[in-house]
């Protein structure tokens, strides 16, 4: 995370361990398909092409969204009323109502599914150069879990983010554990992957962005660094932060003011924070 210890320092070592004792706990990687419960049923893959997105916020938000393409809906009784929906289900899609274990058997047994699913086609994004209408974009350098993906596009869409670019590896891709994790937000934001950051940043810098690093050894606090009237926040994984190339591609690189006992952050957590700051910022600098 940008805001954590560099590699090489004890915290560094310290976050280490905690990663590969919860991956050795759980038995996944950062951003794998859960593995089921003993005596679970393993996920299926979806359908080429298509993702899987459960969960009534989710699923209420991609059949909200006139972009998405859904393609099936399945979905309890209870749940069908929960999102308020009528029987018989006239839609312009196929739509089954199936008992909860059906969907257990296509999601796997950790997934908290709430009775609903739909297999949709997934979103296509802007591309960078049709982000002149925002002012405020967030970058991820390689961070791997979804649900630290998944929180920060939730952060972003409330704070009026226009984007999330991610690059195309060492990144999640848009996937139902990702779209759970962001609570609805996946249909309010371009997920935009990029295959070489540094480029992505130098194309933000020529679009009018000031890029900002979040690193613990920024020269100055984050509200001290904000300038300009567009902010793109770059933030790196946990333990490993941003990487050496992308330090030295951003405009700035800043640090949080954490007065307190514990100096680090979660990456979600300091993206919350992070957005509000700038969100502060761009509202004072408009007046």
């Amino acid at each position: 995370m940008s805001n954590d210890d560099k590699p090489g320092t004890p915290k560094d070592s310290h976050y280490a361990r905690l990663r590969r004792a919860h991956r050795d706990a759980t038995g996944n990687r950062p951003n794998a398909m859960p593995r089921p419960r003993p005596g679970g049923t393993p996920p299926e893959a979806a359908p080429d092409g298509l993702v899987r997105l459960y969960g009534l916020h989710t699923v209420r938000a991609a059949l909200d969204n006139p972009r998405r393409r859904i393609v099936r809906l399945m979905v309890t009784r209870n749940a069908l009323a929960r999102l308020g929906l009528a029987e018989p289900l006239d839609l312009p899609f196929p739509a089954e109502i199936v008992e909860p274990r059906a969907l257990d058997r296509l999601l796997g047994a950790d997934a908290v599914h709430q009775g609903v699913l739909v297999e949709a086609q997934p979103l296509v994004p802007k591309r960078l150069g049709q982000l002149a209408d925002t002012p405020l974009l967030i970058v991820l350098d390689q961070v791997t879990d979804p649900h630290n993906v998944g929180a920060i596009m939730r952060s972003a869409v409330a704070f009026g983010a226009g984007a999330l670019i991610t690059t195309a590896r060492h990144s999640p891709a848009e996937s139902g554990v990702l779209a759970k994790a962001a609570s609805g937000a996946l249909e309010h934001i371009d997920l935009i992957e990029v295959r070489n950051l540094a480029d992505a940043l130098g194309e933000l810098h020529a679009a009018g962005f000031q890029t900002v690093g979040l690193d613990s050894d920024g020269p100055a606090e984050l509200e001290q660094t904000l300038a300009g009237g567009r902010i793109a926040l770059v933030l790196g994984a946990e333990g490993k932060g941003l990487r050496q190339k992308t330090r030295e591609t951003v405009t700035a690189l800043a640090r949080l003011d954490m007065p307190g006992a514990i100096r680090s952050l979660n990456v979600s957590n300091a993206a919350a924070v992070a957005l509000y700051a700038a969100r502060r910022f761009l509202g004072a600098s408009s007046e």
